[in-house]
This record gives structure tokens, C-alpha cells and sequence, in this order.
């Protein structure tokens, strides 16, 4: 079965002003590929042919003569292509591995040609469930079929082979991002020259699973949901919303909610509002988890959180590879296990038992009171790891 896709929906909000600060040599705009077609489709795991594929990515730095001085950077859940660099004169337009990603930085753009796209799925100019159906004219919604972590990586594959990219320095991403990592070793161990997965899974935990049926219950059980068909009437807002204030949870830790907000209330009411539960008279947790809820419903599309979770949950590098086990066994490249030592969603002894079983890699772990989240956060210890990393095997 073959299938047409047409440009995807894409949500994306950004701000204009304080345009003096940015330098105009730190604004990066996305490119968009046009990726396989009739003669050359994505095959898809679920069984499905598709083309052609669009692709949103961005690039940093430049690629030298050889073609292999290459770094590919993959995102997470809800991240997008834009790692580095501005996307506007707004210094909040920063990609989300600015600190990471840059001339003289950690990931050093004077060195190396860094490259990192929207995957497959996404909302963020990449096909996907928003992706608008050339035959009914309508975004595909539920009809689109469902991607897995190995497609997204045969199309960033496709990516790096239009762009007359050789050889890889380095994979690396944290959460979603380092499965795509452990995929990108199994799938092409010819083209990689080492990797570093970060807070990451070899296969999806039923703790994990678990947190994600929840956060799809809560959008498909919105009535504005509308199985999936509510393009023409707005996002199911309450239920998205709610899906990432779960997911919040599982993405820091006890220990930073309590040192950050205790059992403080967003206004002080007396006596009487000790006791009265309403908007006016939250706790400051309850307060910053529903901003983040509604952050997120600004910026994306519930469908895509659907889909992409449930990629997240199928993820499994034993699947027709034989054990675990067997695959970690068979990388042979350098690899950087990254841990977070208050990490719940996938802690830290899972990614020293995932470094103790690939036989060239070394284990470091960050300290920080946020968790999950940390990797987005720690800067400083993540700099530090992956420069140190990247000089020693370069």
C-alpha cells in the first residue's frame, strides 16, 4: 500500500523584539527536503509505503571537503529541528541545545557540520498526522499510519544521503532523542563513528508505557477530541493540556518540587482560603503544572502527541534483531552513556547496564535536582561530558 502526502500542518508561535541583541550570523532558518517517491518509497514497519516525505531540519557549521565531519543532533517528543542558533530577532528563539551548539562551544561549529531535523511524525514541518491528505484535503489525523523510532531514523538517514554526507562523527540525543541514537547504531553501523545516548531506553518500559496510555486517555477522552477529527474546530485543549502536565511530572523530580515550591499557595487568603479549592487559591506546583499544559497547546498538535507516544512505547531495538542484549553486543563504535542520577522516567542504573553491555563505552552521569529534564538543563555538566568525549576519540 502506497500513500501521497501532502505539506503538514505546523504549529509554531514565536515573538519579535529586542531585535538589537541577535547577530545577524547566529539566525538560522529552517530548510525543508523533499524526501523519497514513487519508484523509492519510505517503507514503513506497519507495513506501508509512503512518499514523498517532507522534512524540516537545520544546519550549523560547515561541511568540509570529505563530507565527515558531521554531528547529528536528534530531538525529543515535543522538540523540533531547531537545536541551535535563533529562529528570530527574539533571544527566547534560541534552539533548545543553544548553550551546546556553536562556534567554540561543546559542540564545536567551527570543527564540525551539525545537522539536525524534525523526524518523521512531528509537527514541526516534517510529515505527519497533521500532514494534510491530498485525497480528502483534510489533515490526515488517525489515518495516518503509525510511525516507529526506526522509521524516523530511515528518513533522517535519507536526509544525511541528500545532503552528500559520508561519514558521522557522532549521533547523539537524550530521551526520544537517544532512542533514535541506539537506532541510528543498529540500523547503519557502517556510517556512524560513534554515538552518545542520553536518559534514554533499549526498549519502552511498562513504567513508561504506562505514563503515556494516561496522557493519550486524557486527549482522546476530551470531547473536543472528536476521534481525532477536530482540525476544523480547534484542539482539544483540556486534554492536551492535561497530557503534558502528566507527563511534567514523570520530567523532574520530587526533590526540585519541593525545593522550588513546597507547600506554598499561589496567593495567601487567610484561614478561609486554606481550605477553599479553586483558580484563585492553587498550590504553586498545581499553578506552574497547568502553565505548562497550556504552553504546550500552543505549540502543538494533539494528534502528533498521540502518534509520537505510542512510537515511543513500540521502541525496541531487539525487534527482528533477535535479543537486546545481542544488539548492544554488536555496536562497535565509541559510545557515551549518559545517566541522570534523578532521573524516574529512565534512571540511571538502566543506562550503566545499558553501557556495561556495549563493549567500547564509558558511563558518566549528571547530578541535578531535575530529573528527567536535566539534559535540557545541566549545561555545564553536559558540555563538560560531551566535549570531553568528542576530543578523545577525535
Amino acid at each position: 500500500m502506497q500513500i501521497g502526502i501532502t505539506i503538514p500542518i505546523c504549529i509554531t508561535v514565536y515573538q519579535n523584539h529586542m531585535a538589537e541583541i541577535i547577530h545577524p550570523a547566529e539566525r538560522v532558518e529552517a530548510k525543508i527536503a523533499m524526501l523519497f517517491d514513487g519508484t523509492h518509497p519510505l517503507r514503513m514497519d506497519v507495513g506501508v509505503e509512503v512518499f514523498p516525505v517532507r522534512v524540516a531540519y537545520e544546519t550549523y557549521g560547515t561541511l568540509n571537503t570529505a563530507a565527515d565531519n558531521v554531528i547529528v543532533v536528534c530531538h525529543a517528543l515535543t522538540g523540533n529541528a531547531h537545536a541551535a542558533g535563533y529562529s528570530s530577532a527574539d533571544p527566547k528563539s534560541a534552539g533548545w541545545w543553544n548553550s551546546l551548539i556553536g562556534r567554540g562551544k561543546p559542540i564545536d561549529t567551527s570543527k564540525y557540520f551539525v545537522v539536525c531535523s524534525n523526524f518523521l511524525g512531528s509537527c514541526y514541518g516534517t510529515t505527519g498526522p497533521s500532514s494534510v491528505n491530498p485525497v480528502t484535503g483534510t489533515p490526515y489525523g488517525l489515518a495516518f499510519p503509525q510511525m516507529t523510532v526506526r522509521d524516523m531514523v530511515k528518513v533522517q538517514y535519507e536526509l544525511i544521503r541528500s545532503l552528500g554526507i559520508r561519514k558521522i562523527k557522532t549521533v547523539i540525543g537524550g530521551s526520544l532523542g537517544g532512542m533514535q541514537v541506539l537506532e541510528w547504531a543498529a540500523l547503519y553501523p557502517g556510517m556512524i563513528e560513534s554515538i552518545i545516548p542520553i536518559a534514554t531506553a533499549t526498549r519502552h518500559s511498562p513504567w513508561s508505557i504506562g505514563l503515556n496510555d494516561i496522557a493519550r486517555q486524557a486527549i482522546m477522552n476530551d470531547p473536543e477530541w472528536r476521534e481525532g477529527n477536530y482540525y476544523a474546530y480547534g484542539q482539544p485543549v483540556n486534554g492536551l493540556s492535561l497530557a503534558r502536565q502528566i507527563a511534567m511530572i514523570s520530567y523532574r523530580s520530587e526533590k526540585e518540587f519541593s525545593e522550588r515550591f513546597g507547600r506554598e499557595r499561589q496567593k495567601k487568603n487567610g484561614k478561609e482560603g486554606t481550605y477553599r479549592f479553586d483558580t484563585k487559591n492553587l498550590f504553586q506546583i498545581e499553578s506552574y503544572l497547568r502553565y505548562q499544559g497550556e504552553k504546550l497547546v500552543q505549540r502543538f498538535d494533539a494528534n502528533t502527541y498521540i502518534y509520537i507516544s505510542r512510537a515511543m512505547d513500540l521502541h525496541d531495538i531487539g525487534i527482528d534483531r533477535g535479543t537486546v542484549d545481542d544488539v548492544l553486543a554488536s555496536i562497535d563504535v565509541p559510545v557515551l552513556c549518559v545517566g541522570i542520577d534523578s532521573d524516574i522516567l529512565y534512571p540511571a542504573h538502566d543506562q550503566k547496564e545499558m553501557a556495561s553491555k556495549i563493549k567500547r563505552s564509558v558511563y558518566r552521569e549528571i547530578i541535578s535536582p531535575y530529573g528527567h529534564d536535566a539534559f535540557l538543563i545541566e549545561f555545564t555538566q553536559m558540555g563538560k561530558i560531551v566535549s570531553e568525549f568528542l576530543a578523545e576519540i577525535h
